[in-house]
């Protein structure tokens, strides 16, 4: 019979190798499809965007509760969870952790103003009053203390995922530092700016350190203003997308200045181009120049919120040549090890001690993995 330890260690990973990603994802995608995981996965990131945008939480608390949903199902089968209710745990989560704290009634009364279709309140949440929303007032708070009390016990597998550890480092403040020390345009600052929106409805951030992902929206926000465009003169105190798409697009000072690869940044374009050629297939509205590539905060009344997908004014043709002309010059990818001395894969698969989500024995959260925790990472 299997006995188990009285204790055991469970350690958080800060970024993961795409080899960890792929295997981990397959494993809790099970015998859905890839098709299906990424559909559940953009609809979860639009109804996390709608409950923010709804409320007014900061770009901060959106943007990590996307990665907590995304770390989330690294861990979690897809189909044992609504992506509701993980979505709205990530928010409360994310809230707690930028000091933007919202109760569980309110995050839940604003999503069944969203789902339901009912008009924004002048409540400062937005939030509507849910005895209201049913006239049999027992039903209606047995069905908000049922949801409140899932809500909560997905709050501490989300804790466990993260192993307790509430850093949260993003990249939109290296956007504009780096954008300053590289001698970009206001415009390009701002097109990276919004490319770093949609970055975090894809896996890229749990993958690599801001800086890396904030210099790989910059190289892909110069790629897409420069690709099939008229050649924009260079001003005096600052440089034309031209030249960032073309130094980017080759090694040099930059990688050891900026401690980045060209590698990974190719690798970071890649996969915002295959986000953006998606929203140009899927979608059928038009978004205003200024905001190219990010939902509309407005949700209208005959769409659901998860229905919302990511919207581009870029034709799915013109971003498949911008591919294949990176493929035609894309370096080698480089190959990247585990973070610390073991690999969370490994950690996974020893025993049932290493499975989240159990109340068996006592478990030690570790703030990162094996040979890394004294360096205080």
């Amino acid at each position: 019979m299997y006995s188990t330890p009285p204790s055991s260690s469970k350690f958080h990973n800060p970024y993961f190798t795409p080899g960890q990603v792929e295997s981990l994802s397959a494993r809790q995608r099970g015998k859905l499809s890839v098709v299906h995981e990424d559909r559940t996965r953009q609809s979860a990131c639009a109804f996390i965007e709608a409950i923010s945008t709804r409320i007014g939480f900061p770009r901060r608390t959106t943007a990590t509760a996307q990665n907590l949903y995304h770390r989330f199902h690294l861990f979690f089968p897809l189909k044992d969870f609504n992506y509701h209710d993980v979505a709205l745990a990530a928010i409360y989560v994310s809230s707690k952790m930028h000091d933007t704290l919202k109760k569980p009634r309110e995050l839940l009364a604003t999503s069944y103003a969203l789902l339901h279709h009912v008009p924004k309140s002048k409540a400062p949440g937005g939030e509507v009053d849910i005895d209201s929303m049913d006239q049999q007032e027992s039903l209606c708070q047995i069905m908000v203390e049922n949801d409140r009390q899932r809500l909560l016990s997905v709050e501490r597998l989300i804790l466990e995922t993260i192993c307790f550890n509430f850093t949260s480092r993003m990249p939109f403040p290296y956007v504009i530092k780096l954008g300053k020390a590289l001698g970009a345009t206001k415009k390009l600052t701002k097109f990276a700016w919004r490319i770093t929106i949609d970055c975090h409805r894809t896996l890229l951030p749990l993958q690599y350190p801001p800086h890396v992902v904030a210099l790989g929206c910059i190289y892909v926000a110069a790629m897409l203003s420069s690709f099939e465009q008229p050649e924009s003169p260079e001003l005096d105190t600052h440089l034309s997308s031209k030249y960032f798409a073309e130094m980017f697009n080759e090694g040099g000072n930059w990688e050891h200045k900026y401690h980045a690869h060209v590698e990974d940044l190719q690798e970071i374009a890649h996969t915002m181009l295959d986000l953006l050629i998606q929203g140009s297939q899927t979608s059928s509205a038009s978004t205003s120049p200024s905001t190219p590539s990010s939902p509309s905060p407005h949700i209208h009344s005959r769409a659901k919120p998860d229905q919302q997908q990511l919207q581009t004014p870029y034709k799915s043709d013109q971003l498949i040549r911008l591919k294949i002309f990176m493929r035609e010059t894309e370096h080698t990818p480089r190959s990247r090890f585990p973070v610390g001395v073991s690999d969370p894969l490994a950690l996974q698969a020893m025993d049932r001690t290493a499975q989240l989500g159990r109340n068996e024995g006592t478990v030690r959260f570790l703030f990162g993995p094996p040979g890394t925790v004294d360096d205080g990472v």
